[in-house]
C-alpha cells in the first residue's frame, strides 16, 4: 500500500474520532461550506495545514454535495530547506499543491516597526488575492481548538476585550470571499499524535525569526501565546475541563451582567439601560 493510503487509512480508522468526526462537526455545526462552495485550502507547511488538506482531500472524496477545492501554498520567502521539507510532505501525503512565491520575509524584515504585524497582513493579502484568481469563494484555514482557547484568553490577560476566534468571518476588503476553520474542534495535540503515528515532520515555523528558534530546538519563551499556553496547561491539570469552559465562556455571555460591550464599532455601556429596568 502506498504511505500516503495508509495515512489516509489512519485518519479514517485509529484517529477517527479525534480529527475526521470533529473536521465534519465543525462543518456541520456552523455550516461551513455549502453545495457549490469553491474553496482555497491554505497550506502552510506546518502539522495544522498539512492535516487540514487531508482532511478536505477525505471529504472531497467522500461527500455528498458538490464543491471544489484548491491547494495552495503560498511561500512568504522560506529557506530552501523548508520549503523542501514542505514540497517533500506534500508528495508523501499525494496534496496537488500549487506553491507561490512571494518577497513577503524580505519586505516585513526590511521594516523595524513591527515586522510581525507587516507580515501577517501581507500574508493574508496575498492569500485572498490568490484564491480570488483561482475564483474561490472561501479561504480555509488550519486554526484549532487551542488556537481559538489562546487567542480568547490572550485578549482577556493581554489587551482588556474579550473576544474570540470566530469559525467563520466574511472578509472586509474582497467583496464575496468568506475565511472559514474547519479545525475549529479538533485539539493540538491530537494533530501532533497523529503526526507520529504516520511517521511525518513538519516544518515548526514561518519566518526567520522562529527559525533561528527551531533551530536551536528551544521555545520562544518571551511569547504571549507560549506564556498562555503554559498557563493553559497548569490550569488543565487542577481542572481538566478548563478549555472547555473556556470555550463555552464565548457562547454564554450575559449581556445583563457586563459593564460594556461593543457591536459594529459603538460601544455600549450597562449604564444606558439601568434606570430603565429599575
Amino acid at each position: 500500500m502506498e504511505r500516503y493510503k495508509e495515512i489516509e487509512r489512519l485518519i479514517m480508522t485509529s484517529h477517527r474520532s479525534k480529527l475526521w468526526t470533529k473536521f465534519i462537526k465543525a462543518i456541520k455545526e456552523y455550516e461551513l461550506i455549502k453545495e457549490n462552495d469553491k474553496i482555497c485550502v491554505c497550506v502552510s507547511g506546518g502539522k495544522d495545514s498539512m492535516v487540514l488538506a487531508k482532511l478536505f482531500q477525505e471529504l472531497h472524496r467522500h461527500t455528498e454535495f458538490d464543491f471544489d477545492v484548491e491547494y495552495v501554498v503560498m511561500n512568504p520567502g522560506y529557506n530552501p530547506e523548508n520549503l523542501q521539507k514542505i514540497k517533500d510532505n506534500l508528495e508523501i501525503l499525494n496534496i496537488p499543491a500549487e506553491i507561490f512565491d512571494t518577497d513577503i520575509f524580505d519586505v516585513a524584515n526590511s521594516t523595524e516597526k513591527n515586522p510581525c504585524y507587516l507580515c501577517a497582513r501581507m500574508r493574508r493579502g496575498h492569500l485572498y488575492a490568490i484564491a480570488k484568481r483561482k475564483g474561490c469563494n472561501k479561504i480555509a484555514l488550519g486554526h484549532h481548538f487551542d488556537d481559538v482557547i489562546e487567542t480568547t484568553l490572550m485578549g482577556m490577560l493581554n489587551s482588556g476585550n474579550f473576544q474570540t476566534m470566530l469559525p467563520k468571518l466574511h472578509s472586509d476588503n474582497f467583496e464575496g470571499m468568506e475565511l472559514i476553520r474547519p479545525l475549529y474542534f479538533v485539539r493540538e495535540k491530537d494533530i501532533i499524535a497523529f503526526s507520529k503515528a504516520a511517521g511525518l515532520e513538519f516544518i515548526r515555523c514561518a519566518c526567520r525569526f522562529t527559525e533561528n528558534i527551531a533551530k536551536n530546538e528551544v521555545e520562544d519563551v518571551t511569547s504571549q501565546r507560549y506564556q498562555t499556553k503554559l498557563l493553559i496547561e497548569a490550569l488543565e491539570k487542577r481542572n481538566p475541563n478548563v478549555v472547555n469552559n473556556i470555550f463555552k465562556s464565548a457562547e454564554n455571555i450575559n449581556l445583563n451582567m457586563v459593564l460594556g460591550y461593543k457591536k459594529d464599532g459603538e460601544k455600549h455601556s450597562f449604564l444606558d439601560n439601568y434606570d430603565r429596568n429599575n
